[in-house]
């Protein structure tokens, strides 16, 4: 698969890169996608949220009133759930989310998110992602660049043109190590620079290989 690589400088086309077809032309698979994004969600759920039940609610534990003989309904505790400060009846607890996914299929996922984008001419290979470290000149290159909302996927993300990026809330920036099924597909454009490519071709076929997550 023969793609173009240009200039974040100038915008202009200054070679052309050879991506391989089993990673960026891929048949997308959308339920394999669908089932990383759902896990990857599920992840970062922080499953903190957290009520008391009836035995860890403060308050007496005495019986309110004799058990007959006062023509109110029998009650053993005013800690009861149907009492205003009593406990609450199978409410939420403290707990992980997350779930584990078999790494064939989160490499599938990220491999058809890749062919996605390529198919629906979203890829751009980039020359390099540097910048002079102010943000308006970078923000005034996307804008030429047309796009909309864009991630950047580095082999080693430069110091400066992350500093430049952080207050661009269009432009995200990963190392192809955090490179991901959700925030590829969460933006429009994916941008991926040549050490990039090489980065992600190790990665994936690495991963084939020797049955390391992708």
């Amino acid at each position: 698969m023969q793609v173009d690589i240009i200039s974040l400088d100038q915008g202009t086309t200054t070679g052309s890169a050879e991506l391989p077809d089993e990673i960026f032309a891929a048949t997308p698979r959308p339920d394999i996608m669908a089932r990383v994004v759902h896990w990857q969600l599920a992840k970062r759920r922080s499953g903190t949220h957290k009520v008391k039940g009836m035995a860890e609610v403060s308050g007496t534990t005495k019986k309110p009133y004799k058990q007959k003989g006062t023509g109110n309904a029998r009650q053993g505790s005013l800690r009861a759930p149907q009492f205003r400060t009593g406990g609450v009846v199978h409410g939420p607890v403290v707990r992980d989310h997350g779930y584990s996914l078999n790494k064939k299929v989160r490499r599938l996922g990220l491999i058809s998110a890749l062919s996605q984008k390529a198919a629906d001419n979203k890829l751009v290979v980039l020359q390099a992602a540097t910048a002079e470290g102010k943000t308006g000149a970078l923000a005034k290159q996307i804008k030429a660049l047309g796009w909309r909302s864009a991630l950047v996927i580095d082999q080693t993300v430069d110091e400066t043109f992350l500093r430049a990026s952080r207050n661009i809330h269009t432009l995200d920036v990963l190392p192809t190590i955090g490179a991901n099924v959700y925030d590829i597909l969460n933006h429009d454009v994916l941008v991926i620079t040549q050490a990039g490519v090489e980065g992600l071709k190790a990665r994936l076929t690495g991963a084939q290989a020797t049955g390391e997550a992708a």
